[in-house]
């Protein structure tokens, strides 16, 4: 079940990608970026500002972390690597597909739970969303970082009937962090496992239930690093600076991304921070 939506995610993305690279088919300096969409209002910001600084014409293709790593390595170009956790750039380092060397950590992240505004199912933690009648979506675990957060929660705090329970209340495995919030906006679901600051990309239609501490397993991070299918590495490293840039790190800030390990420790208690986690395969085959 999951991997038909894999398939999906990834014929989605080749889409996307070929309208791109038939804009940088034209003459000029230009940078591709593949970009986990867990950041992706701010990075949209901070594109526009890069490009208005340098006169650099900056594709993007956001989508799923897992989603837009296969593609670059598939069509074999691209400048920058910017996924939405740490597991999809470990696998990209110890693979070869980025220089590690230039990897930095832009922003901190902790999962959390979204709903409608007003939260009309009166949603109050984690054990709610195995109740009858919730309709629940999680992000595709097989190729999105926020979907792969959101089973690991599961599968730590729930016994095997909440799991189930859990399993029937889920109406879709959506295709990127965008997605996972567009379908409590649009109100196609109550609740969703998500990022803290989905709420900050859409106020005016979603709001956020913390997690207790206890229920989150670690804090994650939006890495960046430069592609090693760049062929321009001065100007790919010149835009990781600018991503790191206060001017850049201010815009993050208004969407309440975390800026480093103690503010979002602040929020939800010391965790663990990065590394990986191997989603179980009953979650990628549909057992």
């Amino acid at each position: 079940m999951v991997s038909r939506l894999f398939l999906a995610g990834a014929v989605f993305s080749v889409a996307i990608f070929f309208v791109a690279t038939e804009v940088l088919s034209e003459n000029g300096e230009r940078l591709l970026l593949f970009v986990g969409a867990a950041s992706k209002p701010p990075t949209e910001e901070a594109v526009k500002l890069f490009e208005k600084k340098t006169g650099v014409r900056v594709e993007v293709v956001f989508g799923g972390s897992g989603y837009i790593l296969s593609q670059m390595i598939l069509a074999k170009k691209g400048d920058i690597y910017f996924p939405g956790s740490s597991d999809y750039m470990e696998k990209a380092k110890r693979e070869g597909y980025v220089y590690p060397e230039t990897e930095r950590i832009v922003v901190y992240l902790v999962p959390a739970i979204n709903v409608q505004k007003g939260n009309p199912k009166h949603i109050k933690g984690l054990e709610d969303l195995a109740h009858p009648g919730i309709k629940v979506a999680i992000a595709n675990p097989e190729g999105v970082c926020v979907g792969a957060y959101a089973v690991e929660i599961i599968e730590k705090n729930f016994t095997k009937k909440q799991k189930k329970d859990f399993k029937k209340n889920i109406v879709n495995y959506t295709e990127s962090c965008a997605k996972t919030l567009t379908v409590v906006s649009l109100k196609q679901v109550d609740a969703v496992i998500g990022w803290s600051v989905f709420q900050h990309w859409n106020p005016e239609t979603v709001e956020t239930i913390p997690l207790k501490s206890d229920e989150v397993v670690r804090v994650g991070y939006i890495p960046i690093a430069v592609s090693t299918f760049t062929k321009n590495k001065v100007l790919a490293e010149q835009f990781v600076d600018f991503i790191l840039s206060e001017e850049v790190r201010s815009i993050f800030k208004e969407y309440q991304y975390f800026s480093s390990e103690q503010e979002a420790f602040a929020w939800i208690g010391q965790k663990p921070v990065g590394g990986e986690y191997a989603v179980p395969a009953e979650w990628t085959t549909g057992k």
